[in-house]
């Protein structure tokens, strides 16, 4: 298997659209974008485009001279991003082999997903190819653990109670933020980096609780229902000082965004 897949079921995929894309995503594709400098009439694919939060944000720049292709391995996430755009092209595909020709596309574009490729250097390869020589790559990707408060936060209070185990779980998210390996994988792939960027966003929920209810999410079938709620009591204490006088959190989580273009 060349990306790590999962069965999404539609509600699964509505709720990833509700939930994840004003959270997170939302915002980042419109940091993407801008940073990419994203032009009218010009062709863009998202990889692993999810419910398609990135082709959407670029397809306003492009205008109708332009074009944008969202393709993503599950179903469920492109039934959605149809509903929502039926006006783009939706196309279901492996990063691992893009069904696209060489130089098909002036940006290719990844957003949250390099993380999760069985083979990453491959995938990175695959997106240069579609580009071509005058084309670009961007990726954004969580940075380091280390430097999202709001998550060192979260993984230390479930690693106390649930075992280190969880940590390769929970910080799965963060597995290639460290800016060194980044720029070996776009080496490995016959990529150059023009610009590395990396800010500081945040997690944005209505409450701690809908906060931990995502992000607990990948351990909710191997913790007992009494260690997740231990969980939950003590992420009260330590994620407080990320909440505002209205119940509001803002996790705090490292971003890279990079620009890179076939060597």
């Amino acid at each position: 298997m060349s990306e790590q897949t999962y069965a999404l079921s539609a509600a699964a995929a509505e709720f990833y659209e509700s939930t994840f894309v004003p959270a997170l995503f939302g915002r980042w594709a419109e940091r993407l974008v801008a940073f990419a400098e994203v032009a009218p009439d010009e062709s863009v694919l998202d990889v692993a485009c999810g419910t398609g939060v990135v082709a959407r944000t670029a397809a306003d720049r492009v205008g109708v001279g332009g074009s944008v292709t969202g393709m993503d391995v599950n179903e469920a996430m492109l039934a959605v991003a149809r509903r929502l755009r039926p006006d783009l092209t939706w196309r279901v595909g492996d990063a691992a082999a893009l069904p696209f020709e060489d130089a098909s596309f002036d940006l290719v574009a990844c957003q949250g997903a390099l993380m999760f490729f069985a083979d990453r250097a491959g995938a990175l390869r695959e997106m240069g190819r579609v580009a071509g020589p005058d084309g670009r790559v961007v990726i954004q990707v969580p940075g380091r653990l280390a430097h999202s408060p709001g998550y060192v936060a979260l993984t230390e209070v479930a690693a106390r109670h649930a075992g280190p185990d969880v940590l390769a779980v929970l910080g799965g998210y963060f597995a290639v933020g460290e800016p060194d390996l980044l720029t070996t994988l776009c080496a490995e792939a016959g990529l150059r980096v023009d610009r590395f960027e990396t800010w500081v966003g945040a997690t944005r929920l209505d409450s701690i609780d809908a906060f931990l209810e995502v992000e607990l999410l990948p351990i909710a079938d191997t913790v007992d229902r009494r260690v997740r709620d231990r969980i939950v009591a003590d992420c009260h204490d330590a994620l407080a000082r990320f909440v505002d006088p209205a119940g509001r959190i803002a996790a705090p989580i490292e971003v890279h965004l990079i620009d890179a273009r076939l060597t």
